[in-house]
């Protein structure tokens, strides 16, 4: 370990993993090249596209935005860790398949990920407050109608 080089331990699908990284790593950059979690994606490595989407501690958060060190000690959520322990998968995914709402499949992890926070948030009543509250993620494949359809499913399912 170097003089720049930090110690932390991230919390991330409930596992904790012990990481030297500089100062400057990015949670993004953590998640995919140190522990190997690829499902989060990089758009634009600028917080304008939200393919980079995580919970930390239950709210959203763009990970390229995100410096490593800043979220030692909290809770981190990535798409590979929605699904149950036994493969079962969030409503919001079985949503997204059921709805087809997806069509490059780049954007649709972090999607998810502010779908799963928006619901959770109580910002999925209607069409409107769902696209309202989904604009930091865009999709390039146009899949827009199938994506707020796949939310308004799984909070439809959820409240149920």
């Amino acid at each position: 370990m170097s003089p720049t080089t930090l110690s932390i331990l991230l919390s991330i699908n409930g596992r904790d993993h012990a990481l030297d990284v500089e100062p400057r790593v990015t949670l993004l950059d953590a998640l995919r090249e140190r522990v190997h979690l690829t499902g989060t994606k990089k758009g634009c490595d600028q917080g304008q596209c939200g393919a980079c989407t995580v919970h930390v501690d239950g709210e959203r958060v763009l990970a390229c935005l995100t410096l490593a060190a800043q979220v030692e000690g909290r809770s981190i959520t990535t798409i590979e860790g929605l699904a149950g322990e036994d493969g079962t998968l969030n409503a919001v995914q079985a949503a997204f398949l059921e709805q087809d709402a997806f069509q490059c499949g780049y954007c649709t992890p972090g999607q998810i990920m502010s779908a799963v926070a928006c619901i959770r948030e109580g910002h999925a009543g209607s069409d409107d407050e769902i696209r309202e509250y989904m604009a930091g993620n865009l999709c390039r494949c146009g899949a827009y109608p199938n994506i707020v359809a796949a939310v308004r499913q799984a909070a439809q399912e959820l409240r149920s």
